[in-house]
């Protein structure tokens, strides 16, 4: 079966049940085209390796790039789902994909950054804040990322840890919290040679991780590691807003001091109380004597809740964690597939896998 010629427009491609449609040139990925035109499908690291923009293909041909079997296995492929990261269009295509955002996503920018301060949260967390250029606001949704364009044109992608409306305080920066990942490119700057005033290159927003507010459901918020940045945000946001939706939010990691920012969230529980917190550590050793819970913290979710069918859920961090509670919550719980928003933090050794 031989492919359609594309017209000099490209290809339509349309978003079902949204109706939303775009057009797709040949030497471009769906999801690049969806980006260029402010169609907001759903994705995460662009890279084939965390299946966040996968969705299922109606009708249409299309050329899958390289891409990992985590993300799209074989089976999935069979049954006609796509990952629009790495799918190419030829012929229009119809896919369905019940997250994509309304019109009016905002635009991706280019733009010099300064290192305002650093600030160690613990012995492998750093809490970096820039600042923007003057009068030049960058407009986001709590939970989105920049990229940073390192000098030999790599990328390296942080969430946002602060809300929009905080850059309107003077002095405030983006916020970042970045993880030291040993032998990283970028993080190894980070950690050591990095000073205050040092310009960096940052661009976006990027990400389809913000809150869904046409929604009155309550929220589960689930977090790993400094996953936590954009659950962040989305609190800051939502006590901005008077967001009132019931939150519970679980935070997860090794060991306590990997809940780096556990202060600032009991804080929050004293002006949010629609806000629960449930901080849960897996691998404590004696010296911490941890009293809350223990075990993954996805799992944590499965204990407390019979029943999620009637819930969203925000979740972002290692991808072990997100795919695991993602497979677990709808399986077992009910949750609706269309109600699980994710960020997952891959690292570039994930994306590195065959």
């Amino acid at each position: 079966m031989t492919s359609a010629a594309p017209s000099e427009a490209g290809f339509q491609i349309t978003v079902e049940p949204s109706g939303r449609h775009f057009t797709a040139l040949a030497d471009e990925t769906i999801l690049a085209a969806g980006i260029r035109q402010g169609i907001g499908l759903p994705y995460g690291c662009k890279d084939g390796a965390c299946g966040s923009c996968k969705c299922k293909k109606l009708s249409g041909m299309v050329t899958l790039g390289p891409h990992q079997s985590k993300a799209l296995s074989a089976e999935e492929q069979l049954a006609g789902y796509v990952l629009t990261c790495c799918a190419r269009a030829e012929s229009d295509v119809v896919l369905e994909s019940r997250q994509v955002t309304e019109a009016g996503a905002f635009p991706i920018r280019k733009m010099p950054v300064r290192v305002q301060a650093l600030a160690r949260q613990s012995h492998d967390v750093v809490q970096l804040r820039l600042q923007l250029p003057a009068g030049e606001p960058l407009q986001f949704h709590a939970g989105q990322y920049v990229e940073f364009i390192l000098r030999d044109g790599t990328r390296r992608s942080y969430s946002m840890a602060n809300a929009p409306h905080t850059l309107q305080q003077p002095g405030t920066g983006l916020e970042l919290h970045i993880r030291h990942l040993p032998g990283g490119k970028f993080t190894d700057h980070v950690f050591g040679a990095m000073k205050e005033k040092e310009i960096l290159r940052i661009e976006g927003p990027y990400g389809s991780f913000f809150l869904r507010e046409d929604s009155d459901k309550p929220l589960i918020l689930l977090a790993s590691g400094t996953g936590f940045a954009p659950i962040k945000a989305l609190l800051e946001h939502m006590k901005f807003k008077g967001i009132e939706r019931p939150a519970t939010l679980y935070w997860g990691g090794r060991r306590p001091e990997d809940l780096y920012m556990d202060d600032w969230v009991r804080a929050q529980l004293q002006q949010m109380p629609q806000l629960r917190y449930v901080p849960v550590v897996s691998n404590a050793v004696p010296e911490d004597d941890w009293r809350g819970r223990t075990g993954f913290v996805h799992r944590a979710v499965l204990e407390d809740f019979d029943d999620l069918s009637g819930h969203q859920v925000y979740a972002c961090g290692a991808p072990v964690v997100v795919d695991s509670a993602k497979q677990d919550y709808v399986a077992q719980r009910g949750l609706p597939e269309e109600e699980f928003y994710a960020d997952a933090f891959t690292t570039e050794a994930d994306k590195a896998l065959p």
